[in-house]
């Protein structure tokens, strides 16, 4: 199952690159628009599957815990998911001011997937992803409320955290009163690394 994720994500990612050096990135934003509809009904997969941001975030993680470089400490202007609307409007205004002033097709994507991973050596990924990403705030808004999402079952689950430890967005929680993982759609890519790691099989994919 991880080999079959990992060929998607890899081959969205060379879709990506073939758009760019065609300068076809409407193309692109045309499947995102189509991945933010299908995400009120089957939560963000665009941000576990398509995203090549994501893609390349991981193995720089990897990088950075290897080189010891990440921190755990996060600048206080970082806190505030508010940062990301100021981002998506950024990016908007941009693209717009330099088609109309300089006649120029601003490479806001290329641009986006540079910070995520230069972010990424310093800091976990969730930090661009919850607090940065303009792409990951309209996938959120629209995802939170998914008809189909990762789900813990209760009975399953034995509260170990490996999950949580796992999940790349921060999307898992042990609560402190039940002991149960408890799952934020709103957060959760629907992606497979929390269950890979589940020794009970507690997370599954289901009908809300």
């Amino acid at each position: 199952m991880k080999l079959l994720v990992f060929s998607i994500r890899v081959l969205f990612l060379l879709l990506f690159t073939f758009l760019i050096f065609t300068g076809n990135m409407m193309v692109w934003l045309g499947l995102f628009v189509v991945s933010i509809v299908f995400s009120v009904f089957f939560g963000r997969i665009y941000c576990g599957y398509i995203c090549p941001m994501n893609t390349l975030m991981e193995p720089t993680e990897w990088l950075s815990k290897k080189l010891k470089i990440q921190s755990v400490n996060v600048p206080k202007w970082l806190n505030s998911e508010k940062i990301s609307f100021v981002v998506l409007i950024a990016s908007i205004l941009s693209v717009i001011l330099f088609k109309r002033i300089f006649f120029i097709n601003i490479p806001i994507l290329p641009i986006l997937l540079i910070i995520s991973v230069v972010m990424t050596l310093r800091f976990k990924p969730d930090i661009f992803h919850n607090k940065i990403c303009p792409f990951g705030l309209l996938q959120k808004l629209f995802g939170k409320h998914a008809l189909f999402s990762k789900m813990v079952i209760s009975d399953k689950c034995v509260g170990c955290k490996l999950c949580e430890n796992a999940c790349p967005s921060k999307a898992i929680e042990v609560s402190k009163v039940s002991k149960k993982a408890i799952i934020n759609t709103a957060y959760c890519y629907q992606c497979i690394n929390c269950a890979v790691v589940c020794p009970k099989s507690a997370i599954v994919y289901r009908k809300k």
